[in-house]
């Protein structure tokens, strides 16, 4: 950044084009997210017009949006001209209608025809991710064929490592990898050397489901298809570590209990801010006025030993801490395809068997310490200790089946993460805390 505001502030345009040249595109999109709206503009007139598509494409969403506001619309045409079609896509879709009717002025009809296709695919599904720009081959063809149709057609595809076998309805009959073509006799034919058993996705499969294949398969390709197996289009993976990022980031919001943003920190508004914490913070703290009418029914109680007080905050802490590690293990398991619906069962079992290792080592510090340390009586100590094991053990085990649940009621299981199970959790906390104090100090 100092090397290229030094040379703005100089007017060392020449040289700062030089340097440009020099650096890696993605680079340079992230040093126009820093600059001046004035001086990222003048940046990206410096670049060539390759280089100026390329890091184009390296920009987030959001900032492509922005930044089309800067440029003429001629100069954002040629642009989006230049991306690939699954990142012309992308961008086209973040874009207020009105503009995306400009740009399309004057693209020929049949690509303008496929553009308005791929925008009304469902959001976050196959069909909205992936590409047209493939190397498609026919199985009559011989090696010699083929490898002269890939150097004839492969320049401008996304990739041409894998390539997909269609009949003349354009049915997907074979996929064949670049290097089996490359090692192969001139004379074979591509139906003798392409794979038959391969793996396709529909057109509406939704991004997680096709991202759980990419990590399954280490895939670098996907076929898509349509409901007559036809294929019309491909997913890289370079798109998936882009889902991949999108969703988890997603995931993190909600088990923040924040509504999910797709704009960075910094550049959200305080409003902004505001609007997407106050929903969720609202219910919480609504909820959470259970917890205080389950103590003003133990208010009897409370007030004959008050030293019971002392020891609520440490109970609820301990439960919801507890909960939220095994509330986040689970959801980042189902994420990761580890666990699923049908394993709630062995769940439920293994977190029973580790709460009661937790709650058991906690509650026997825990005595030792209220008891010998704190001096306090030994049916008070008995008291904490007894809940603090029953409170891990509630925490482990609904912590671990709510995301579950969410996920087999096709909720997102992030939702039940660590501040809705918090709150769930001090209420059977204090419920529990009261009636083994009732029972052991017999009031």
């Amino acid at each position: 950044m100092k090397e290229i505001l030094d040379r703005i502030e100089n007017k060392n345009f020449k040289s700062l084009q030089k340097y440009l040249i020099e650096q890696q595109p993605a680079d340079i999109a992230e040093y126009m997210k820093e600059l001046s709206d004035k001086n990222s503009l003048l940046v990206f007139r410096l670049l060539p017009k390759d280089l100026a598509t390329e890091v184009f494409s390296f920009m987030d969403v959001y900032y492509q949006t922005r930044f089309s506001e800067l440029i003429k619309i001629d100069e954002l045409r040629e642009i989006v001209d230049d991306l690939y079609f699954d990142d012309k896509i992308a961008f086209l879709e973040e874009l207020p209608a009105n503009l995306v009717k400009k740009i399309l002025q004057n693209t020929h009809e049949q690509e303008r025809r496929l553009i308005n296709q791929f925008l009304n695919y469902p959001e976050f599904s196959a069909g909205s991710l992936m590409t047209i720009e493939f190397v498609d081959l026919k199985k009559q063809m011989t090696v010699a064929t083929a490898i002269k149709h890939i150097r004839e057609t492969g320049y401008d595809k996304e990739t041409i490592y894998t390539c997909y076998v269609i009949d003349k309805f354009r049915k997907l009959e074979g996929v064949i990898s670049l290097r089996d073509i490359l090692v192969a006799d001139e004379d074979e034919k591509i139906s003798e050397l392409m794979e038959t058993e391969f793996i396709s996705i529909h057109t509406k499969e939704d991004q997680e489901e096709v991202a759980e294949i990419f990590k399954k398969y280490d895939f670098l390709a996907l076929p898509v298809v349509d409901s007559e197996n036809r294929l019309v289009g491909i997913i890289t993976v370079d798109d998936i570590v882009d889902v991949i990022e999108e969703e988890n980031t997603e995931d993190f919001h909600k088990m923040a209990a924040l509504q999910p943003t797709e704009e960075e920190y910094l550049d959200s508004s305080i409003l902004s801010l505001a609007r997407k914490r106050i929903p969720w913070l609202l219910i919480l703290m609504i909820s959470a006025t259970f917890t205080g009418a389950i103590m003003d029914g133990y208010e009897a109680l409370l007030q004959q030993i008050v030293a019971l007080m002392v020891f609520v905050p440490m109970l609820m802490g301990t439960g919801g801490n507890a909960g939220s590690q095994s509330s986040t293990l689970v959801v980042r398991g189902m994420a990761l395809g580890e666990i699923t619906p049908s394993d709630i069962f062995k769940v439920v079992w293994k977190e029973i068997r580790v709460s009661l290792i937790v709650g058991s080592t906690l509650a026997l510090l825990n005595f030792l310490r209220i008891y010998y340390i704190e001096k306090y009586p030994f049916n008070i100590s008995l008291t904490v200790s007894l809940t603090l094991i029953i409170t891990v053990i509630l925490a482990k085990v609904i912590g671990s089946t709510l995301p579950i649940g969410a996920k087999a009621l096709k909720m997102d299981p992030a939702v039940m993460a660590s501040p809705l199970i918090t709150t769930i959790l001090d209420a059977l906390v204090l419920i529990t805390y009261f009636t083994v104090a009732g029972s052991i100090l017999h009031l």
